[in-house]
């Protein structure tokens, strides 16, 4: 199986320059939508506003003003965590709090250029 998330974005351009700045790769990008490969089974789907309504039975709501969902990237170690969220707020990402720890894991937070709102997120091993 495989998972699709579909995201409803402004400047279809913009977004993606920005998630190529985090270091992902884009596949089947088209006039009104683009697909960030997150691994070989998870992919985010950019669409541009008006392509994500005609999806959407309800109206779109605006993440900049609530959050529909939290978008979590797992990766290996702190330094990953750290290395993604410095990258994405250097390409114009808005910091959500600061990092979180506790005996599990460890997490940094930010919105992406539309509002959506993405933790990164590595577990901490037993000692």
């Amino acid at each position: 199986m495989q998972l699709f998330v579909n995201l409803p974005v402004k400047d279809l351009d913009r977004s993606k320059a920005f998630f190529t700045e985090l270091g992902f790769a884009l596949f089947g990008a088209s006039d009104d939508m683009a697909s960030v490969i997150v691994n070989d089974g998870a992919q985010v789907m950019l669409l541009a506003e008006p392509t994500f309504a005609s999806y959407a039975h309800r109206e779109v709501g605006d993440a900049t003003k609530s959050t529909e969902a939290i978008l979590v990237v797992g990766v290996e170690n702190q330094a990953q965590v750290d290395e993604l969220a410095d990258k994405a707020v250097a390409a114009a990402a808005a910091a959500l709090g600061g990092a979180r720890q506790d005996a599990f894991r460890y997490q940094r937070a930010f919105a992406d250029l539309d509002g959506h709102h993405w933790e990164i997120l590595c577990l901490v091993q037993p000692a």
